[in-house]
């Protein structure tokens, strides 16, 4: 990494664009993903506008590449990435009762995103259709779930995968007992 801020700013715009063409993803999932602007995104990797420091942080998260790694081009060894459980993103206003934890890494949204529900007793998770030919696969761990996709329902016990469309209102619903499952949405 060169110690000379212009030569760093101006390799910026290039190895964003880099970074996002070899995770495979669009200006839109990097939005979406970053919580960036699609247009400051574009700005950006055009070299039109300078990040701040929280715009870049947020966009090196996205793309799963630290500041040294955007500005470094040395290849890097394979590595091992652990996310210990406090790390791991957590979603606490979904639905009632829910906690979703975020298993998948963020360039799989929308393709193939990976959860552990944690739903309290009575609580539910309701979602509005997904993509058409969205499909879920929910594995109940513990306790039980009534399971509804459409106007179907049915009750999945400990131990029991459901697979489901997603690309109709759907809910899982804990009965009496707090639940523990993992659920797999596919082309969300």
């Amino acid at each position: 990494m060169t110690d000379d801020p212009d030569a760093i700013l101006n390799q910026l715009p290039a190895r964003l664009k880099a970074a996002r063409s070899a995770q495979g993803l669009s200006l839109d999932a990097v939005a979406k993903l970053s919580g960036v602007s699609r247009s400051m995104v574009s700005q950006i990797e055009r070299g039109e506008s300078s990040p701040t420091i929280a715009t870049l942080w947020n966009l090196t998260r996205a793309l799963q590449v630290d500041f040294a790694g955007l500005l470094d081009g040395a290849q890097r060894p394979a590595q091992i990435e652990v996310l210990r459980a406090g790390e791991v993103p957590t979603i606490h206003n979904l639905g009632s009762g829910c906690h979703i934890r975020i298993l998948s890494p963020p360039e799989e949204a929308g393709k193939h995103e990976v959860y552990e529900l944690l739903i309290d007793a009575g609580g539910c998770l309701e979602s509005l259709p997904h993509t058409r030919g969205a499909r879920e696969h929910l594995t109940v761990i513990e306790g039980s779930v009534q399971l509804r996709s459409g106007e179907t329902s049915s009750t999945i016990l400990t131990g029991d995968t459901a697979r489901y469309p997603a690309d109709v209102p759907h809910s899982i619903s804990a009965s009496s007992d707090a639940v523990r499952a993992f659920l797999v949405v596919q082309n969300a």
